[in-house]
C-alpha cells in the first residue's frame, strides 16, 4: 500500500487558500496535514549584461518582518499565475508591473517547489537579459495590490557579495544569481 490522500478539506479561502489533508500511510494508520494552496507562481532574475547590474525589487513582507523584523525583503521580480495564462507571459506581465521592464528572450533555469512540506506553490525561475532602454515605465506594482514595490538596480558584483556573505536571503533570488554565475561567469568578473 502507498501512501493515499483521502479527503482534502478548505479551512479558510482568503488572500490564500488553506485545507486539512487526510493521508492514509503505508501501514494504514490516518494523519492529517495542512496545505497552503498557493498555486503556480512565476521569478524572474533580469539582469544588463552590457552594465553588469540586475533588476531587483524591495518590499514589504509581513511573514518575514513577524519573525525576523525585517522592514523590506531584496527579491527577484516574482508573482501568481492568472487563469489561462502562460508562464512567459506571466514573467513578461509581472516585470513590467513590479520593475517597468519589457523583457525579450526568456532563460528557464528550473521548477521548484519552494516549500513541499507545507505549500503546493510550484514556482518556474527565469534567467533574462535587458537593456537600459528595456526600461520603460517606473514599475513599482500596481496600485490597487498595494505592494509598495521599490525597484533597484543592483551591480552584478555587488549582488554575488550578498550571496556569498549570506545577507540575500530569498531563496528564489539566491537560486537565480548563483545560476546566472554559472552560465555566465564573465558578468561577474
Amino acid at each position: 500500500m502507498a501512501f493515499e490522500i483521502t479527503d482534502t478539506k478548505i479551512v479558510h479561502e482568503g488572500w490564500g487558500r488553506f485545507m486539512i489533508a487526510t493521508i492514509r500511510l503505508p501501514d494504514g494508520q490516518i494523519i492529517r496535514r495542512e496545505i497552503e494552496d498557493h498555486g503556480a507562481a512565476v521569478a524572474v532574475l533580469a539582469y544588463d549584461p552590457e552594465r553588469r547590474v540586475a533588476l531587483m525589487v524591495s518590499q514589504f513582507r509581513p511573514p518575514v518582518h513577524l519573525v525576523s523584523g525585517d522592514t523590506a525583503l531584496l527579491e527577484i521580480i516574482a508573482g501568481g499565475l492568472e487563469d489561462d495564462e502562460t508562464r512567459e507571459a506571466c514573467v513578461r506581465r509581472e516585470a513590467m508591473e513590479e520593475g517597468g521592464l519589457r523583457l525579450g528572450a526568456l532563460d528557464h533555469v528550473v521548477d521548484a517547489w519552494p516549500m513541499p512540506g507545507i505549500s503546493t506553490e510550484r514556482i518556474a525561475l527565469y534567467l533574462a537579459p535587458y537593456a537600459q532602454a528595456d526600461r520603460v515605465a517606473a514599475g513599482g506594482g500596481l496600485a490597487e495590490e498595494n505592494e509598495g514595490i521599490t525597484v533597484v538596480e543592483l551591480p552584478l558584483a555587488q549582488l554575488a557579495a550578498l550571496v556569498d556573505s549570506g545577507a540575500l536571503s530569498d531563496l528564489k533570488s539566491y537560486a537565480t544569481v548563483q545560476a546566472l554565475r554559472l552560465r555566465r561567469p564573465e558578468l561577474f568578473a
